[in-house]
C-alpha cells in the first residue's frame, strides 16, 4: 500500500507509489558522518545535485550539526551556509527541505525555495517555530526530541514502553503545531532515531512502527549511519565505522518501506533508491488481483 504524503508538495512527490528518498546535505563542519565536506557553498550545491541525480526525491539542507555533543551556531552563521545552497537547488528545480530548529532560518529558506520544513526539535527549540511554518503553509515534520545536543544523553530514559513514551510525546507535540494553525494534513512524525535514545529504544521505536504510523500523519524515518547501526555491526575494537554502515542502513529503509514509512532520510541515496523500489514492487504484486 502506497503511503498518503502530506499536503503541500510539488506535484511530481504527491503519489510516487512508494516511499519517498530523503537526501542529507549537512552544510556543517561537524555533523558527526559528513562535517566539512560540504561546507563550501559550491562543493554543497554540486553534490546537493547529485544526490538529485542519484534518485533523492527531497534534498534536505542543515546547516546546524545535531550530532551528540554538537554545539549550538549562531543563526547568522546558520543562514549563511544554508541560504545560497538552498537557492541554487531550488532554482535547478530540486525539491529541498530546510533541516533547522530556528523560526528564521525556517521562513528564509522557504522564501530562497525550501518545500518542507524538517524540524528536529518538534517546535520544541523555538516557540515561534510552528506558528511560522503554519505561516508558509508548507508540510512540517515534527520530530520527536527531547533536548539539545549537548544534553541530550542526559534524557535517554523511558519506562518500559519507549514506543508508548514516544508516542505520547509526539502527539503533544503535533497538538502543538496544530493549535499554532499548522494543517494537519502539512504535519509529518519522525520518532527520532538517536535523538535522546539508546540502542536499545531505537530498534524498539523500528519494531514499533505501527505504532507510529497509527499516529494519522505520515511517517519520517533517519537512521543513516547512527551509532545504533554501528554498535549492532561493531567488533569488540569499537563500533563499526561510519562510513561502513551503509548496507544496515538500506536494510533499515527496507523495514521502513515495508511497514508504510512516507520518507526515509539517507547519505547513501542510490542505494535507498534501489532498496524503496523493490519494495514498492513486491507490495504492488501482493495487492494484484491477477
Amino acid at each position: 500500500m502506497t503511503p498518503q504524503g502530506p499536503a503541500g508538495l510539488p506535484g511530481s512527490l504527491q503519489d510516487p507509489g512508494r516511499c519517498l528518498v530523503m537526501g542529507i546535505l549537512n552544510v556543517t563542519p561537524d555533523s558527526f558522518s559528513d562535517g566539512g565536506r560540504y561546507a563550501d557553498p559550491q562543493a554543497a550545491l554540486e553534490h546537493g545535485l547529485a544526490l538529485h541525480r542519484s534518485g533523492a526525491d527531497i534534498v534536505d539542507v542543515g546547516g546546524e550539526s545535531t550530532r551528540p555533543g554538537a554545539q549550538r551556531v549562531s543563526s547568522r552563521q546558520e543562514l549563511a551556509r544554508v541560504l545560497d545552497v538552498v537557492a541554487g537547488l531550488a532554482q535547478e528545480g530540486v525539491p529541498v527541505s530546510i533541516d533547522t530548529m530556528r523560526s528564521e532560518t525556517a521562513e528564509e529558506a522557504v522564501r530562497a525555495g525550501a518545500v518542507l520544513v524538517n524540524d528536529v526539535s518538534g517546535g520544541l527549540a523555538d516557540p515561534r517555530m510552528a506558528g511560522t511554518v503554519a505561516g508558509l503553509d508548507v508540510p512540517y515534520v515534527v520530530m520527536h526530541w527531547r533536548a539539545h545536543s549537548t544534553r541530550m544523553g542526559e534524557w535517554a530514559q523511558y519506562g518500559p514502553d519507549v514506543v508508548g513514551d514516544v508516542v505520547a510525546e509526539l502527539q503533544i507535540a503535533v497538538q502543538g503545531a496544530l493549535f499554532a494553525g499548522v494543517q494537519p494534513d502539512r504535519i509529518i512524525v519522525d520518532p527520532g532515531l538517536g535523538f535522546a535514545k539508546e540502542s536499545v529504544h531505537n530498534w524498539a521505536l523500528l519494531a514499533g512502527m505501527d505504532r507510529l504510523l497509527a499516529l494519522g500523519h505520515p511517517l519520517l524515518i533517519g537512521a543513516s549511519r547512527k551509532r545504533f547501526l554501528g554498535e549492532l555491526l561493531g567488533t569488540p575494537d569499537g563500533p563499526r565505522p561510519v562510513e561502513l554502515r551503509e548496507d544496515a542502513t538500506a536494510a533499515v529503509s527496507v523495514l521502513a518501506a515495508a511497514a508504510g514509512a512516507w520518507c526515509v532520510r539517507v547519505h547513501d541515496v542510490a542505494a535507498t533508491r534501489d532498496a524503496v523500489r523493490v519494495v514498492a514492487a513486491t507490495l504492488a504484486a501482493g495487492h494484484d488481483p491477477h
